[in-house]
């Protein structure tokens, strides 16, 4: 009797731990999920101010069309940004984006190397473009597939909205680029 007790407690002790463990690691990755969050929160902010930039210095119309829709959308992206951290009961509050800010400086040093009214700046203000839409491609698909593994997909729902738009405007992108822009570019 005092042996089955023995070991009664040793598993208790063993599933404590473990439970334990796993609120920890769940809290470590709630730690993560905002973090991500933040950073995101901010590129989109971030974007809100260098898409008219593109927009501006973009030649063909139908591009700079695309960079002011895609404004528009962005400003939709902070929304659901904002809501989802109202779904955590947190402040939405941003964390410098690193590898946004670096993009968006690359977009300008496009604008800065390529002649202004040509057809090369819009191959280039794509080709920026797009390496924007990707990364947010792979944060939001992150995003999203952690707020699942968190169990909050209302939040996951928000994000995956987001990220439809963005793949969208990443073959917005590709279509403008193959059907005109790029053959126009040649002839430079």
């Amino acid at each position: 009797m005092e042996q089955t007790k023995s070991k009664s407690n040793s598993v208790s002790k063993k599933n404590f731990i473990s439970t334990t463990s796993q609120q920890q690691q769940s809290s470590l990755l709630e730690e993560l999920f905002l973090d991500e969050l933040k950073d995101i929160f901010w590129a989109e902010k971030h974007l809100l101010k260098a898409l008219p930039k593109m927009a501006k210095a973009a030649t063909s119309s139908e591009l700079t069309q695309a960079f002011l829709d895609h404004l528009k959308a962005t400003q939709g992206h902070v929304s659901r940004l904002e809501k989802a951290f109202d779904l955590l009961g947190k402040k939405a509050q941003a964390k410098k984006c690193e590898a946004m800010a670096g993009l968006t400086k690359e977009g300008d040093g496009i604008i800065e190397d390529t002649q202004k009214g040509s057809i090369t700046r819009d191959v280039g203000l794509i080709m920026a473009a797009q390496k924007v839409e990707h990364y947010e491609i792979a944060t939001y698909g992150s995003l999203a597939q952690l707020a699942k593994t968190l169990g909050k997909n209302d939040i996951a729902a928000l994000l995956i909205q987001t990220l439809q738009e963005e793949k969208e405007a990443d073959e917005l992108l590709t279509g403008i680029a193959e059907n005109s822009i790029n053959v126009e570019a040649t002839a430079e």
